[in-house]
């Protein structure tokens, strides 16, 4: 008799080709991977890139005011409105648009479990928090004038950019709806609203600007007056939308007394984003209030100053990129797709750290041009030259930071954020900013090496908690906050494996 046939154990290895090249399945596979790579980062590029629009777009109203403002007579115009709209960057807007980023986590993963009418409820909620906080900094900003004097400032000034700032109140109260309506808009990703919206606003902006100011008994504070209508212009376009595109027609809901019930609940998401956005935001105006105190304070603040711009317009694009996967990953928490939001991460985290090569190697190659970009003169265009490599460094981090805390927002883990970002910059940043600043003599690259310290110390921090994320658990509490809105204290959350 004939043996028999015995069965192999394991299947039978894909075949190997003798010249050493992939076989059929291996190529079939990697196609495969790079075809979920590609679907994944369509996804984020629709989001992300118009995100950059949209920022650029809302900054440009303020920058746009003070070069209308610096061609006015004098230095006092200009001077009184940069401080103006700085503090009221400060004082304000920055802290509305982190208490609304509340809703890239509510909203985001609400949308993902297809619970359409929580949406409304969720940013009627944010609007009436919001309207009420700027009530007090409203009164703050009344006396914001006197406030300067109070603390040393040239009264001359003071007094200026305290005018001007009180014309700022209105568009205050402007961004306390256009934030959480953003936050709706991009959570369910009706992107191109926001993109038209902004655009329209700014090419109204430009020419109402122009008029308020030189054809106007207005004078400077015509220029703050613009910057408020053209914000309220922006609420009534988004508004608009809203009430009446059959986009929006599942999310929006009438208010109800239950937008009054959960604020304390939103609150507690709502300010550790306020403060993961603002405690950094502090850290960079510190630098440059502290760059005042250096031996010829004109130049070293001038020179911080010109790298702190550029800075912050680089951020609009990992600010986007950061919006973009905040999306994606609330969104696939929501569905309960944890290996989704898994996905959006790695394919956002390697589109930002080639986006920040791309935009250092460009920043390195054309170092002089910064300089000549903002001053004819060559004292400011060397010193800005030598500080190009640190603002490359910054660039970096702040490339990563913006898409990490993207994904913080998505997942809500907004708390640790703010803790990672008191102890970067708080405990360690501007210690080492004053140590190598003041102590050690190294001026204003001192200053600035002092904060990549605390921004190579935050990346480190929330990368890691990144890597460690339990995305299995992130998506369990994203269902139980979406259906059972419990998990909204900190201690809830379990991220680590």
């Amino acid at each position: 008799m004939a043996a028999a046939r015995e069965e192999p154990l394991l299947p039978p290895a894909p075949p190997r080709r003798r010249d050493g090249q992939k076989g059929e399945e291996e190529e079939e596979e990697e196609e495969g991977w790079w075809r979920r790579w590609g679907s994944e980062a369509g996804k984020l590029s629709y989001l992300a890139l118009p995100m950059v629009v949209v920022t650029v777009s809302q900054y440009a109203v303020q920058v746009s005011s003070n070069m209308m403002v610096g061609h006015l007579p004098g230095v006092l115009p200009l001077s009184s409105a940069a401080i103006a709209t700085s503090l009221a960057s400060v004082t304000g807007f920055s802290l509305l648009i982190g208490m609304a980023s509340a809703l890239e986590t509510l909203c985001g993963q609400a949308y993902g479990a297809k619970q359409y009418h929580t949406l409304g409820v969720h940013t009627y909620r944010a609007i009436i928090t919001l309207l009420v906080v700027c009530i007090p900094l409203s009164l703050i900003w009344v006396f914001m004038g006197k406030i300067l004097v109070l603390i040393g400032q040239d009264p001359l000034i003071s007094h200026g950019a305290g005018r001007y700032i009180v014309w700022l109140i209105p568009g205050l109260f402007a961004n306390a709806v256009i934030q959480p309506v953003t936050k709706f808009l991009q959570s369910q990703s009706l992107i191109m609203p926001m993109l038209v919206t902004s655009i329209a606003s700014l090419v109204f902006h430009i020419p109402l600007c122009w008029l308020m100011v030189f054809k106007t008994n207005f004078g400077y504070n015509g220029a703050a007056l613009s910057i408020s209508i053209s914000y309220w212009l922006n609420v009534a376009m988004l508004v608009a939308y809203v009430l009446l595109s059959n986009s929006c027609k599942e999310t929006r809901t009438p208010p109800t007394i239950e937008a009054f019930k959960g604020i304390v609940g939103f609150l507690r998401l709502a300010l550790p984003s306020a403060l993961m956005i603002c405690l950094e935001w502090w850290s960079f105006e510190l630098l440059i209030l502290m760059s005042g105190l250096l031996p010829n304070p004109e130049l070293q603040t001038s020179v911080l100053s010109v790298c702190l711009t550029s800075v912050t317009s680089l951020f609009a694009i990992p600010y986007g990129l950061g919006a973009g996967a905040s999306t994606r990953v609330a969104n696939e928490l929501g569905a309960g797709n944890p290996e989704g939001a898994r996905s959006a991460v790695r394919v956002v985290m390697s589109i930002a750290v080639t986006e920040a090569l791309i935009v250092c190697g460009t920043l390195l190659a054309s170092r002089r041009l910064l300089g000549q970009a903002y001053s004819s003169e060559e004292e400011v265009i060397s010193f800005v030259a030598m500080m190009v490599p640190l603002v490359c460094i910054t660039v970096v981090t702040d490339g990563l930071q913006g898409v990490i805390s993207g994904i913080a927002r998505g997942c809500g883990w907004q708390h640790l954020g703010a803790y990672v970002n008191l102890g970067s910059f708080y405990l360690l940043g501007i210690p080492m900013a004053i140590l190598l600043g003041f102590v050690l003599h190294m001026g204003a690259k001192g200053l600035w090496m002092g904060i990549i310290c605390g921004s190579l110390s935050q990346i480190a921090l929330l990368s890691a908690i990144t890597f460690f994320t339990n995305w299995q658990k992130m998506a369990e509490n994203a269902r139980e906050r979406v259906f059972g809105e419990k998990p909204t204290e900190p201690s809830r959350y379990h991220l680590l494996e």
